[in-house]
């Protein structure tokens, strides 16, 4: 009889215990005291920008597929290989961090390496550095893409403290060298994480001050003429 009173004060003990933590783990989820991986831009009290445009027509606004089509290509985690391909593509398995920027560009139905090569042809004196024209490579070189962007975009501001600033589908370029896309994703302090290809394991992350930000850019694609919008 002893035991069997120990067994049922042991066992209401334990209840009372599992509840006692319950109702902790509950209160510290319910306020935010445990660190998110990442955070929305909702968090900070930041609106999103959308693009005005759906150039493809998937009832997905370009900025939104630009984003998109980065992060699945952040998610397939190709091999950092910089090579020159004579069809231009590099397989999904393989590229560089321009790879990014054009993949991300079909997800919204445009034709990067045909805008741009179409832009040189047509204004080869905005591209003095480009003494031949080669479709297959132009497009993958972050100094055409930074001119490229420059000509049709809203330039914007490289200060990272300015996070409401920074929206998703931007294009932001490091040190001249490097190229990302800014992703809807932010760290703790509301900087917006990137998705990029620097051959690091993660794809999507807190990048934006890791390194000397050279160029941001909001593509609009009603700057750029008829004759160099090309679609995918």
């Amino acid at each position: 009889m002893v035991q069997q009173k120990r067994n049922i004060i042991t066992s209401f003990i334990f209840i009372i215990i599992i509840a006692i933590f319950t109702i902790v783990v509950l209160t510290i989820m319910n306020n935010n005291f445990v660190p998110k991986t990442y955070y929305k831009a909702s968090d900070f009290s930041i609106k999103t920008l959308y693009s005005d445009f759906d150039y493809d027509m998937d009832n997905i606004d370009d900025y939104s597929d630009f984003v998109f089509g980065a992060r699945k290509d952040a998610q397939k985690k190709p091999i950092y290989i910089s090579k020159y391909y004579e069809d231009s593509y590099p397989p999904d398995n393989e590229g560089v961090c321009t790879d990014v920027i054009w993949r991300a560009f079909k997800q919204a139905g445009y034709s990067l390496r045909d805008m741009i090569d179409e832009d040189i042809k047509n204004n080869p004196t905005d591209y003095p550095h480009v003494k031949y024209r080669d479709k297959n490579i132009d497009f993958r070189r972050v100094i055409n893409q930074k001119i490229f962007f420059e000509k049709y975009s809203l330039i914007l501001t490289t200060n990272t403290k300015q996070i409401g600033e920074w929206q998703p589908g931007d294009i932001v370029i490091f040190e001249d060298k490097h190229i990302g896309i800014i992703s809807d994703r932010r760290n703790r302090d509301g900087v917006p994480f990137v998705i990029h290809n620097g051959g690091q394991q993660n794809r999507e992350e807190d990048y934006l001050t890791k390194k000397k930000i050279t160029g941001h850019y909001r593509f609009d694609a009603t700057r750029v003429d008829k004759n160099i919008l090309q679609k995918w």
